[in-house]
């Protein structure tokens, strides 16, 4: 619950609808949140969080068009003008028709183009567009980058690693940038973590490529979000945390 006479904190979060974003909303609204809520998809009755479909915004990411919109929908349901925090969470992995792996020689341009525009464009855009909201909380950005951004992976494709890598570079700038305002930004890389997107195989890696031989839950990347978007972690700026295990190393 939150302090008394202490002022709502706010959480905005893209890619809420399951797994690491789920986890994170309930992380944050059980320490007394105020959680908003942006997916391309209406509000989910599968979303347990009180108040849920009143902080949800409707926003196709990939559509930059419909941004500005989205912007003054999340100004209006913002306190005092002030957003604690910004986690972008949502990406787009697309496969195969098969469920294969998309390689460079068989991704098409639109396809690089929408995974771009979602994974990595729409972060710099919700972080230029909400700086004022963000500078007058002395707020955070927390950027979800992964392990595939920095090694080949065998379900990631190369659209969905790329745009990872290029947005682990975009939190450093973000970092360098917003500082003076008082805004830290950080990532987090997770690796194997149980949702229900895993992909046949993975088994075998945790087996054979995480020396704790599990997979990481959602939860323990919620708990690392929460971390680093609060007061403990108030000098930790430009910095890119592995939740893998040790998948890494």
């Amino acid at each position: 619950m939150a302090i008394a006479n202490e002022p709502e904190r706010t959480l905005l979060l893209t890619g809420a609808s399951r797994g690491i974003g789920h986890a994170t909303v309930k992380r944050f609204g059980a320490a007394g949140w105020k959680v908003l809520t942006v997916s391309r998809q209406a509000f989910s009755e599968d979303c347990p969080w009180e108040g849920g479909r009143d902080n949800h915004i409707q926003l196709d990411l990939a559509d930059e068009a419909t941004l500005p919109a989205a912007i003054e929908a999340i100004r209006e349901k913002l306190p005092n003008g002030r957003l604690n925090a910004l986690v972008n969470n949502a990406a787009i992995s697309p496969k195969g028709s098969a469920g294969e792996r998309l390689g460079v020689m068989t991704t098409d341009t639109d396809t690089w183009r929408q995974v771009f525009a979602v994974n990595f464009f729409a972060v710099a855009l919700l972080g230029k567009s909400l700086i004022e909201e963000l500078t007058a909380a002395q707020g955070v950005i927390l950027n979800v980058t992964s392990i595939a951004g920095a090694r080949v992976h065998p379900f990631a494709g190369a659209a969905y690693a790329t745009s990872k890598a290029a947005l682990a570079a975009l939190t450093r700038e973000m970092a360098a940038e917003f500082g003076g305002r008082g805004v830290r930004v950080n990532a987090i890389a997770p690796g194997e973590i149980d949702t229900s997107i895993l992909s046949p195989g993975t088994e075998e890696i945790v087996q054979r490529e995480i020396p704790m031989h599990r997979l990481g839950t959602p939860e323990e990347v919620a708990a690392t979000i929460y971390f680093l978007c609060t007061a403990p972690a108030s000098y930790i700026n430009g910095a890119e945390v592995h939740i893998n295990g040790g998948q890494h190393v």
